[in-house]
C-alpha cells in the first residue's frame, strides 16, 4: 500500500515492519523492492515527492542497464525516450580515445533525468508492495539500548508517526541520518578533488555519443538525455572552487572555451536550465551494525568523474537485499551475512575507487601512464578496453594487466 498525503498510521499492529528503509532513489527504492518481492513488510520512506529531481550524472552503464533488466524495468526506462549512448570518446589534447561500452550483453548506455528515473524505482518498489511514504521526513533515527529500532518523523501534515522494524537500512546518501545515528566508522576516505557544474542544452545533437575532454586542470563532459536536451558538466579543482564560485557560468564556459570546436556547437545551443554544482568527498563506511544497514551513497561514496554512481547503488541494492533476505529467513545471522556483503562490495569496487580518484586529479599524468594511454589511442580493441574499464563492465587492474600484456610485445626501438 502507499501513503502520501493522508493519515499517519498509529496501529501498533500496523507499523512495525520487517525491514525500513530511509531513502527512495537509486539505492532505497530497489532494496526495498527486492525485499518486498521476497515477501518481507518493507515501509520507504523519503521526504521528496516523485517525480523529482537530484543531483546526478544521470549515466547508467550496461552493468546497471543489466541490473533493471533482472528487475523488468529496463523496458520502462528506454521507453521514456531516452536516447541510447553506443559510443564513449576521451579527448585527452594530443590524442583521442573513442570506443564502445558494450558489455554484459548491452550495446549502449543511457542517462535518464532523475525525474524520471526515481519515479519508475519508486513506482516499482510500490507494486510490489512495499508501503512508500512519500513526502515524509526523518526527524529521528530511534535507539533502544544502542541499537537502532525504528524511525519518527512527520508527512506534510506535520503529524508525527512513529514506525519501528528489526532493520533500518539508510539509503540517504552523503548526509545519511543512519549513518550519523549509528556512528558509522569511514574508511579509505579521501577528500574532495574536484567541483562540478552542469545544466542542460536544447539544440546540441550528440548522435549517441558521450564526450569528454581534458585540457589541463580543466575538464568537461556532454552526453544525451530525455527530452532532446544535452547534459553539459564542467570541472575544476578544489583548489579553485572559492575563486570560481561566484562567477559559475562565467567559468563554465571558459572551460568550454579550451575546445573551441565543442563550445562553438554549445554556442549554438540553448541552455534551458539553471547550473547545478556538487562536490563529493571519497569514502566506505561500515555499512552494517545492530538493527542498521547502509547501502548505496549512504555506505560508500566516490568523486563522479566515472559516472558509477547509479549502478554501483543496484549492484549494491541487490546485494543488501540478498543479504537481508538471508537474514529475515533465518539462514544466516546477521553479522555472517553483512559482513560478507561489505567484503564483497569493497572486493567489487575498491579498485575502481582508486582508478577514479587517479582519473579525477588533473595533474599532468607520469610518463608512462601518458605512454600507455597513447598507445591505447592507436588500437581499436585497446580503446574499446579502455572505454569498457570508464563504463565499469571491466576492472581496471585487468585492463591495465591486459595492456601491459600488449605492450611488452611491441618491439623495442634498435
Amino acid at each position: 500500500m502507499t501513503s502520501t498525503d493522508g493519515p499517519v498510521i498509529t496501529d501498533p499492529d500496523t507499523d512495525t515492519y520487517d525491514v525500513i528503509v530511509i531513502g527512495a532513489r537509486c539505492a532505497g527504492a530497489p532494496t526495498a523492492m527486492l525485499l518486498a518481492r521476497r515477501g518481507h513488510r518493507v515501509l520507504l520512506a523519503d521526504r521528496a515527492t516523485f517525480p523529482s529531481d537530484t543531483i546526478s550524472t544521470h549515466l547508467i552503464h550496461p552493468p546497471g542497464l543489466a541490473a533493471l533488466d533482472r528487475w523488468g524495468l529496463l523496458e520502462r526506462v528506454v521507453g521514456t525516450g531516452c536516447p541510447p549512448i553506443d559510443t564513449y570518446m576521451f579527448d585527452l589534447g594530443p590524442f583521442t580515445i573513442t570506443g564502445s561500452p558494450a558489455g554484459e550483453g548491452y550495446e549502449a548506455s543511457y542517462a535518464p533525468r532523475r525525474t524520471v528515473l526515481d519515479k519508475i524505482l519508486v513506482d516499482a518498489a510500490a507494486e510490489s508492495g512495499v508501503d512508500v511514504r512519500e513526502g515524509f521526513t526523518v526527524d529521528e533515527v530511534l535507539l533502544d539500548g544502542g541499537r537502532v529500532s525504528g524511525i519518527r518523523g512527520h508527512g506534510k501534515d506535520r503529524r508525527a508517526a512513529v514506525a519501528h522494524a528489526g532493520i533500518v537500512v539508510g539509503a540517504d546518501g552523503l548526509h545519511s541520518s543512519v549513518a550519523r545515528a549509528a556512528g558509522a566508522a569511514e574508511y579509505a576516505t579521501k577528500p574532495k578533488i574536484n567541483a562540478y557544474y552542469y545544466t542542460y542544452w536544447a539544440g546540441l545533437p550528440m548522435r549517441g555519443v558521450f564526450e569528454a575532454y581534458d585540457r589541463g586542470d580543466r575538464a568537461f563532459a556532454a552526453w544525451p538525455t530525455n527530452d532532446d536536451l544535452t547534459m553539459v558538466i564542467s570541472a575544476w579543482p578544489m583548489r579553485d572552487f572559492e575563486a570560481n564560485r561566484d562567477d559559475v557560468e562565467g567559468n563554465y564556459l571558459a572551460t568550454l572555451a579550451r575546445a573551441p570546436a565543442f563550445a562553438e556547437r554549445v554556442a549554438a545551443a540553448t541552455r534551458v536550465e539553471r547550473f547545478v554544482g556538487m562536490a563529493v568527498p571519497n569514502y566506505f563506511r561500515k555499512p552494517y551494525g545492530p538493527g542498521w544497514v547502509l547501502v548505496g551513497d549512504a555506505g560508500y561514496l566516490k568523486d563522479p568523474i566515472t559516472a558509477q554512481g547509479i549502478q554501483d547503488a543496484f549492484r549494491d541494492a541487490e546485494r543488501c537485499a540478498h543479504a537481508l533476505d538471508e537474514v529475515l529467513t533465518g539462514r544466516r545471522s546477521f553479522e555472517e551475512a553483512m559482513r560478507e556483503a561489505q567484503e564483497a562490495r569493497d572486493g567489487q569496487v575498491m579498485s575502481m575507487y582508486e582508478f577514479t580518484a587517479e582519473f579525477a586529479t588533473m595533474e599532468p599524468p607520469p610518463p608512462e601512464t601518458e605512454q600507455l594511454l597513447h598507445a591505447v589511442s592507436e588500437s581499436p580493441a585497446a580503446r574499446d578496453a579502455f572505454v569498457r574499464v570508464t563504463a565499469g563492465v571491466t576492472r581496471p587492474e585487468e585492463f591495465f594487466a591486459y595492456m601491459e600484456e600488449r605492450m611488452s610485445r611491441r618491439p623495442h626501438p634498435a
